[in-house]
């Protein structure tokens, strides 16, 4: 029976004192269902919406083992390896352990590229409990001969979808191939496409699988609105949305999405030149840089983030009341992942999608992925009937550029080799990867933005109708990689 209150899962006595600290008294659909499932040793297929308590479904059970039955730590190994797709990610899994964890003795450290090597390897070198990685950085330190991942007992794949989507499937099966066979493995992902079903067929024993929401649809509890506007006329609608919300008082914070780095910048300094506080995160920032915004964004003191797809997995931030599509992902799953930014731990979220003549195309693609037409905002003063006619007969705009899958800025072309984006070799974000074929190419992008607001436009999120609702990181010893 599927247990509805945390006192009820069979877990480690300070991880109930931790849950307990914490507030957390009933656990979602995903953690209710794959907690036990793991507690039991099993491997796990497991699909739900952002936002829905993924993370904990794996460390509560992961945690509990490590607390059960405690081993002597070998240097350069690790009892637990969890990849993830971006460094954001990684260091939201981290906090997370840190968090349920903090009455546990364990050791973990972090992977990723970007920052200097040194730390990583000096956390390294004694061995430890809790490993996040991402994959680019992880082979290179293998390859070093810092790493060993013999000793892996716990394997999880978090983000399993965006992982390929960026194209690390050769670098996932390499590290797979050096994980010993005795080890429980853990799949978890917002949406179960084929290819992550056929990678799971390969890699999972027996699994069991859990899946709480149809494939790659969107959490009802965000409510959905579509702009048809003249490309010229984007930067208008935004700045009006953005004034209506400072008029209203609203506190919660604004992502607005960005199809390119340079449009990113662009639009946050522009947004900061007419009196709006605002910054940009993308591939070609530092990480220091990347972290610095994200940490004055969580405390509302850089109320707009202009983000490019980087930013769509892993930023983990509670108070995100409105996504701003102001350009359309050219990668539809890139749409749920976007505006799963709002709407998190049962809260309300509003998604705003900005969709000019040369952007109908992605939108078709988008509510074919979701499986239904998102909802007409009309009522503002750059709508743009011709377009909306367009899309509502079904008619083609001009064709889109489809340069490239919007993410870590990660190309792959042929030949060999491996560059990291922004000038980096090797574990930064945006990754040129050799390899026989493809000539995909990942970007990011340009824009941002805030809850809509009572005013001009005629749309208050305040009259949206009410949806039903659904920590502090111990770094034990040399975790010092972030």
């Amino acid at each position: 029976m599927t247990p509805d209150t945390f006192e009820a899962l069979p877990l480690a006595a300070p991880l109930h004192r931790a849950l307990r600290d914490l507030g957390y008294t009933v656990p979602s659909p995903i953690q209710a269902q794959a907690i036990p499932l793991l507690l039991e040793g099993r491997d796990l297929l497991g699909c739900a919406q952002t936002g829905t308590g993924k993370t904990a479904s794996f460390a509560l059970p992961i945690l509990h083992a490590i607390h059960e039955k405690p081993k002597a730590l070998k240097p350069k190994t690790t009892r637990t390896l969890i990849l993830t797709p971006t460094r954001e990610l990684a260091v939201q899994v981290a906090k997370s352990f840190t968090t349920y964890g903090k009455q546990v003795r364990f050791r973990q450290t972090l992977i990723y590229g970007g920052v200097g090597q040194n730390p990583q390897v000096a956390a390294m070198r004694i061995g430890v409990d809790v490993l996040v990685a991402t994959p680019g950085r992880l082979l290179d330190l293998i390859e070093q001969r810092h790493l060993d991942l013999s000793g892996v007992e716990f394997f999880v794949l978090d983000e399993v979808d965006r992982m390929l989507d960026m194209g690390f499937a050769r670098d996932v099966n390499k590290i797979v191939s050096m994980l010993p066979q005795q080890r429980q493995s853990l799949f978890f992902s917002a949406t179960l496409a084929p290819n992550i079903v056929q990678l799971a067929e390969i890699i999972l024993r027996n699994p069991a699988r859990v899946s709480i929401q149809p494939q790659t649809t969107t959490a009802e509890r965000i409510e959905q609105r579509v702009a048809f506007i003249h490309k010229e006329h984007k930067r208008h609608l935004l700045e009006q949305l953005l004034s209506e919300q400072a008029k209203a008082g609203s506190a919660k914070l604004t992502i607005v999405f960005s199809r390119t780095k340079h449009g990113a910048n662009k639009l946050a300094k522009g947004l900061c030149a007419v009196g709006f506080q605002a910054d940009a995160i993308h591939g070609n920032k530092s990480q220091a840089q990347r972290e610095k915004a994200l940490d004055r964004f969580r405390k509302g003191l850089t109320p707009v983030l202009v983000a490019t797809d980087v930013a769509a997995r892993g930023v983990d931030v509670k108070d995100v009341g409105l996504v701003v599509n102001f350009d359309l992902p050219n990668e539809p799953e890139a749409y749920v992942h976007r505006i799963g930014r709002t709407g998190r731990a049962g809260a309300d979220g509003l998604s705003v999608s900005f969709c000019s003549d040369e952007e109908l195309e992605f939108l078709r693609d988008i509510e074919k992925v979701i499986k239904m037409p998102v909802p007409l905002w009309n009522d503002h003063r750059w709508h743009d009937e011709t377009v909306a006619d367009k899309h509502a007969r079904g008619i083609r705009g001009p064709v889109p550029a489809r340069g490239g899958k919007s993410g870590g800025g990660q190309k792959r072309g042929g030949g060999g080799g491996r560059n990291q984006g922004g000038g980096q070799k090797r574990g930064g974000q945006g990754q040129n990867r050799g390899g026989q074929g493809s000539g995909q190419s990942q970007s990011q992008g340009e824009s941002q933005a805030a809850p809509a607001v009572a005013g001009a436009t005629g749309f208050n999120p305040a009259r949206r109708r009410r949806r039903r609702s659904g920590g502090r990181s111990h770094y034990s010893g040399a975790n010092s990689s972030r």
